[in-house]
């Protein structure tokens, strides 16, 4: 299956460049009376109406509209159109940007809305392997070798910025990420929670909590703690201001994973805080995926069997409810879904924004979506890349598509 045009094609800034202006009603000639005259339609409307028009495309179409006149060029890439495309436009659902290859960051974008892939280069990122988080069309990119190329950009308009290197261990043994957008504010935090082991003693973990501020362009060292019996791990989120994580057992707990939390509204933590807020996962699974939907802390988890929990028989999706302290769950996948995977791995991929939940095997291209609103499973449409050798692994992440917002 072919992909959609490229995004190369179509480059964001392609916009502002120069496109010959169509010719006019007026600009025709009269001479021949039995000529049939005709006209562009959009040239009898003012400019502030067919900008609310032009509104409601999807946003892929924007880039094609830039291509169309000069007229519809400046329309598109003024900076009113910018604002009210994101305030009058039609909902816009979250993308999925999928991996082709693990030794570069091309891949394919898919857009749920009609349902469409297109090939797509990320802005910064030089390997697949690279945490990556994202919030209000914001996508954030960090190194996984030493830690301290950090990234955020707009993967749409490929505007970025370089942040400074964060603070703490370069060589921790566990990094998790996630960012949180203020759009009030225009502004945007990024955590970073390091993890690591302690000299000689497996059970004692050095955990650390840093926080970019965009308004002040600094870090600063939110918590240092040291856990005993957890470590941390790749998974966090900002949910209402509350950054959210996942801690796994080293041994001495009935429980393989766990929840914590720090406000980051406090001005400090004291020690122990963190185990303070310990929140048990729903059941045993095998791997768990922290997304934040709508301010709300969803998780979707493998769920383990009973005897081998580490083992994979199912997919289910929860919610944190009872003011932080207990689980909901909202689906299950169905069995054909899952089986739909072929052979899925113990650990999978999975992330989402709005009402929007995407589901990726490691081992397949194949990707599936959940409608939390709806409670509604479906395939998304067939993706253009194809398994080229057995061990090929597949991996990607959900980004909100927005022109308006810059790093």
């Amino acid at each position: 299956m072919e992909a959609e045009t490229s995004w190369t094609t179509y480059p964001y800034n392609y916009i502002t460049t120069y496109t010959p202006e169509a010719e006019s009603y007026s600009e025709q000639s009269d001479d021949d009376e039995t000529k049939v005259q005709t006209f562009s339609m959009d040239s009898l409307l003012p400019n502030d109406l067919l900008e609310r028009i032009l509104t409601f495309l999807p946003i892929a179409s924007i880039f094609r509209a830039g291509t169309v006149c000069k007229r519809w060029n400046e329309i598109v890439s003024s900076q009113r159109f910018l604002s009210n495309f994101s305030n009058n436009s039609v909902p816009q659902s979250p993308w999925y940007f999928m991996f082709t290859t693990t030794d570069d960051p091309s891949g394919y974008a898919y857009d749920p809305v009609i349902r469409k892939w297109y090939g797509f280069d990320l802005p910064c990122i030089e390997t697949s392997n690279w945490f990556v988080a994202s919030s209000c069309g914001l996508v954030c990119f960090m190194d996984n070798d030493c830690r301290n190329k950090l990234y955020v950009s707009n993967p749409i308009t490929k505007q970025w910025r370089k942040l400074t290197e964060p603070p703490g261990h370069r060589s921790a043994d566990y990094t998790a990420m996630s960012t949180s957008v203020n759009r009030a504010k225009q502004s945007y935090s990024v955590s970073v929670v390091k993890s690591k082991q302690a000299p000689g003693d497996f059970f004692q973990w050095e955990l650390s909590i840093h926080l970019y501020s965009s308004e002040t362009m600094t870090w600063t060292t939110r918590l240092t703690d040291v856990l005993t019996g957890w470590r941390g791990g790749d998974e966090s989120v900002i949910c209402d201001n509350v950054l959210y994580f996942l801690i796994y057992s080293t041994g001495g707990s009935d429980h393989r994973h766990g929840l914590v939390a720090l406000n980051l509204s406090s001005v400090s933590s004291s020690s122990g805080a963190l185990m303070r807020s310990f929140v048990p996962m729903p059941c045993s699974l095998t791997c768990g995926r922290l997304m934040n939907l709508k301010e709300k802390l969803v998780v979707v988890g493998g769920i383990g069997k009973h005897d081998r929990p580490d083992i994979i028989k199912g997919i289910g999706v929860w919610v944190l409810k009872g003011g932080g302290r207990e689980w909901q769950e909202v689906a299950r996948m169905p069995q054909r879904f899952f089986q739909g995977f072929g052979e899925l791995d113990d650990v999978f991929a999975s992330s989402g924004s709005d009402d929007m939940v995407y589901v990726q095997s490691y081992g397949s291209p194949a990707l599936l979506t959940f409608d939390l609103k709806l409670k509604c499973w479906k395939w998304s449409q067939k993706c253009p890349v194809s398994k080229k050798f057995p061990l090929q692994l597949f991996t990607g992440f959900c980004f909100e598509p927005r022109l308006e917002i810059a790093p």
